[in-house]
Order: structure tokens, then C-alpha cells, then sequence
């Protein structure tokens, strides 16, 4: 069942959220944070967590293991819009998104697992967060551990959106000087080329609108680089553990072809998988050599890899959660 919760910044607007208790000793330290992408909201994680949950009851994982939250970001699924649209123009960016997901954290925490967060010299304490994440999800995830170093103990990237591009520029300019149609596809034409780059400015450019009202035209400048800065786990360790999973090309560019842009495979292939396969490489060198993990590709899954196989997501988690444990709840 879905509760709400109303953050102190913003006690008009509240935010739907679902949480499912701990056991053990992780459930007094960490905190599973699912983090949706701008279109599927918080009841895409459900099979996911169920594949999780029916993983746990198996094994000795039911008696120790951290909670679980999921929720919708303000102006998305059951949540309200975002009080700070009216004072920006009618939108908030990345920065606003991850300020209030550390106040989620706090309250949650607060409410859910310990009524007194403060350590006695006036610090709030929170958990070590598990990020689960898709799409603009997985950007939130690494921003939020980028601006709150030490914070964050592991991040599962399903998909990432590719965070310093404008995705549109992955594509040839048909327009440009010197353009050669000869350097396309056999499957594409200059018209078909022109059409996905339209189709991609609409949909999927930073300055694209969204139901959401994220603004996410300075994202590239917070992430410039898909390699750095390198990201620091917790207690100083040197660095949080990070999986990093990819679509399956052949899946994605069907998926792009039969979608409502009806974007050649080879499009596809040529232009946007190479470059995305990339990123995710870069990535996985957000953390030491030891602690990372990828990228992986899942096989069959579109974007949307929960969706697609939740039971690599779940088993992915488990993973995480084993190597956390064995670390010494770190």
C-alpha cells in the first residue's frame, strides 16, 4: 500500500512512497532506494521487488537485509507537483531533485526505523543508501553520491541516461557541410535520419518538456564526464560498489523501430548503442576496480530492464547486498 509523506520544506505538497521493513543488521544501517526514470513511476519496481523479496524467503537473506523504499518524485504517478515550479519558471532541475531525496532519506528514516537520528552533537544521521535506478534515475543516483560524499554504499545503473549528451548530436547532421549519404545505413534513408533526429529533439533532448517538470538542461554540466569525479563510499572506503547494466542492442533498436518514432535499426546501431555502450564503460571507473561490476548487458531487455527481467534486478541487488554484508554492514 501506498502512504504519503509531506517533507519540512515543503509541507503542502506531499509525496507517495511505499516502504517494506528490514531484518538484521542491515536493517539498522542501509536503505534500498529505488530511483524511476522520467516516464515509469514507483509501480514499475513491484515484480522486482517481489523476484527480491521470494529470493530473500529462500534463503538467509530473510533475516538480514536492509529496507526497501520506492517513490514518486514530485510531478510523478500519485505524488504532487513540486511546490519549487512556481518560483523557477514552472520547473526544478537535478539539483532540487537530489536536495529533496536527502530530506526523503531522513524522514523515512526517522519515521520508519529510528525516531532519534541525531548522534548527540547535533548531526542528523541517515542511512548508507543501495541505489536501484533506471534512465534519469541512475544520473539522480550518482549525483545525489557526488554531492553528498560518503553517503551512498552501493549503485545498481540500469540503462542510464547518457548524462553529458544531448542524444540528438549522436546522430549525423544531414545538414551539416559535407554531409555524405553514403556513410548511412543500408536500412536508412537522409529522410529517415532527419526524422529520428527530430524525434529525439522532441522527446528525449534536455530542453524537451515532461510531465515531471524536471528541467534537465544543466545536467551536463554537473556530469560532464562519465569517469569522473570518482565517487567515495562510506566510512572512507575507497569507493561505493557499483553494477553497471546496459540494454540488449538488438532489443533496444527493435524497440526504437516498432516505437512511435520508428527508428531504423540501423540508426540505431550505428549511432546510438556504440556511444551509450561507452558511457556505461566510463561509469563503471566511478569507483575502484574491485567494487565495480559491468557493464553487463541484459539479454533481451530493453530500456527498461526492471520491467523487462525483473529477476536479473532482484539477483543484481542480492549481489550487492552479499558483498555489503561480507564488508562488514559497510
Amino acid at each position: 500500500m501506498s502512504e504519503t509523506i509531506c517533507l519540512p520544506h515543503k509541507p503542502d505538497a506531499p509525496l507517495s512512497y511505499q516502504f517494506v521493513p528490514g531484518q538484521g543488521p542491515l536493517s539498522t544501517t542501509h536503505l534500498v532506494v529505488y530511483l524511476n526514470g522520467l516516464i515509469a513511476p514507483q509501480s514499475g519496481w513491484r515484480a522486482t521487488i517481489q523476484h527480491l523479496q521470494r529470493r530473500w524467503n529462500k534463503g538467509s537473506r530473510s533475516t538480514n537485509h536492509p529496507p526497501l523504499l520506492t517513490y514518486d518524485r514530485y510531478g510523478q504517478g500519485e505524488s504532487a507537483r513540486d511546490p519549487a515550479d512556481d518560483q523557477h519558471g514552472g520547473s526544478h532541475d537535478m539539483c532540487e531533485v537530489v536536495a529533496d531525496l536527502h530530506v526523503l532519506a531522513q524522514e523515512i528514516w526517522r519515521a520508519k526505523i529510528r525516531k532519534d537520528i541525531s548522534n548527540g552533537d547535533g548531526a542528523v544521521q541517515v542511512p548508507k543508501l543501495i541505489f536501484v535506478a533506471n534512465s534519469i534515475g541512475c544520473v539522480i543516483g550518482r549525483f545525489y553520491a557526488k554531492t553528498y560524499p560518503g553517503s551512498t554504499a552501493a549503485l545498481l545503473f540500469l540503462d542510464s541516461n547518457i548524462a553529458n549528451s544531448d542524444l540528438v548530436s549522436l546522430f549525423p547532421d544531414p545538414d551539416a557541410p559535407g554531409f555524405n549519404p553514403a556513410i548511412l545505413p543500408p536500412d536508412s534513408t537522409v529522410a529517415d535520419l532527419r526524422r529520428t533526429r527530430a524525434g529525439y529533439a522532441a522527446h528525449f533532448q534536455p530542453s524537451a518538456p515532461n510531465p515531471e517538470h524536471l528541467d534537465r538542461r544543466n545536467i551536463a554540466s554537473l556530469l560532464p564526464l562519465s569517469d569522473a569525479p570518482p565517487l567515495q563510499g562510506p566510512d572512507e572506503k575507497p569507493g561505493p560498489w557499483i553494477t553497471v547494466v546496459g540494454h540488449d542492442w538488438e532489443t533496444f533498436a527493435e524497440e526504437g523501430l516498432r516505437g512511435s518514432m520508428n527508428v531504423p535499426k540501423g540508426l540505431t546501431n550505428a549511432y546510438m548503442n556504440p556511444p551509450w555502450a561507452d558511457y556505461n564503460g566510463g561509469l563503471a571507473r566511478l569507483t575502484s576496480a574491485d567494487r565495480a561490476r559491468g557493464p553487463l548487458i541484459a539479454t533481451g531487455c530493453g530500456h527498461f530492464i526492471q520491467k523487462d527481467d525483473p529477476a536479473l534486478v532482484a539477483g543484481l541487488t542480492d549481489d550487492l547486498l552479499q558483498k555489503i554484508e561480507a564488508g562488514g554492514a559497510t
